[in-house]
């Protein structure tokens, strides 16, 4: 396993110099201070924190001291979290949608059908008792490759079997319905809470925290959307939003498309949400670090999947972390034996 130094190496080797001088305007721009300044002291963070530069300007490190930069779960330290809490032969699991699906059927809440094993006969009977499909990629994360679609668009069963083979699609599956009281907010895609578990030392699973992210402009997924933290108890949401940029430091207090008021909002069935992702942590308990993308459906929670590499940025950003203090003492709380 790599030490801290070549992982290091590795990162800087595979940096981009247009990205970090993108980065560096930003800084620059939105910071006021000037561009050597803000090189040293992203270097100086990297050395301290293990904060990349996109960390640098995500969590608006200009603006917070020692103490506070030293609370954030940063690229880096959250590589090396992943590593501790993670064991990496049973990340297949997650990786794999057919075989994520099929593990957690308890959870999911629809119908799927494996391309790669179904027969052209279990595919047109899948279309042809279905009004729409979603179809999506093996092993692509992020909403990348899906697509979303309506039985009524296609001549024939034969030539929708033609049309997901020709795609390279691994897995259809039921349309996900939103909840009334989610779809009203954005009708066009699935919106869903990102909840982050941790087994600890004693097995004991928690649900830390919970994200719930939403489509904009027309999206059929909420990746790269809206989204903001709810209290893990209630639902509430308690923070303006951020855009899915995450380094544009730009917030909402209503979503663009219905002007639904998101401070106060309570997303519903919280509490059947927060057991259910607790319940399928334990599933496979070598992989003690999860995050959950969970669906409200009219019935209640459905998880969409789950992701091995939890995005560090979702729950630590500014404008919604009172006093500028990050995650890492919550973490600590629960998983004492890691030292960052």
């Amino acid at each position: 396993m790599e030490n801290r130094l070549q992982y290091y190496m590795r990162v800087i080797k595979g940096a981009s110099f247009e990205k970090f001088s993108k980065v560096l305007n930003n800084a620059h721009e939105r910071s006021g201070k000037s561009k050597i300044a803000i090189f040293f002291d992203m270097a100086n963070c990297t050395l301290r924190y293990g904060a990349g530069y996109n960390d640098y300007v995500i969590f608006e490190f200009w603006n917070l001291n020692h103490k506070q930069r030293n609370t954030y779960m940063t690229r880096m330290r959250s590589k090396k979290f992943i590593m501790f809490m993670n064991d990496h032969d049973y990340a297949h699991y997650f990786d794999n949608k057919n075989e994520f699906n099929e593990r957690f059927k308890e959870y999911i809440g629809r119908e799927c059908l494996d391309l790669e094993v179904a027969s052209d006969e279990d595919i047109k009977k899948f279309f042809e008792t279905r009004d729409k499909i979603f179809a999506k990629m093996k092993d692509l994360s992020c909403g990348i490759g899906c697509e979303s679609l309506e039985t009524k668009n296609f001549e024939s069963p034969e030539a929708f079997v033609k049309y997901v083979k020709e795609k390279g699609f691994a897995t259809i599956e039921d349309v996900i319905e939103n909840h009334p009281d989610i779809a009203k907010i954005y009708p066009f895609s699935v919106n869903t809470m990102r909840m982050i578990t941790m087994i600890d030392a004693k097995g004991v699973p928690h649900c830390v925290y919970a994200v719930f992210k939403m489509g904009i402009n027309g999206r059929v997924v909420d990746n790269y959307g809206l989204h903001g933290p709810v209290d893990v108890e209630t639902g509430e949401f308690l923070y303006p939003a951020h855009s899915g940029d995450t380094t544009a430091g730009i917030h909402y207090t209503e979503h663009p498309y219905s002007h639904t008021p998101l401070i106060g909002y309570k997303v519903p069935f919280m509490k059947e949400a927060v057991e259910m992702v607790k319940k399928a942590a334990l599933e496979i308990p070598q992989m003690r670090y999860i995050g959950w993308d969970v669906a409200i459906t009219p019935k209640g929670p459905a998880i969409i999947e789950g992701n091995n590499y939890c995005a560090h940025d979702f729950w630590q950003l500014p404008g919604q972390t009172p006093g500028g203090i990050g995650i890492m003492a919550k973490i600590k709380e629960i998983i004492p034996e890691f030292k960052c």
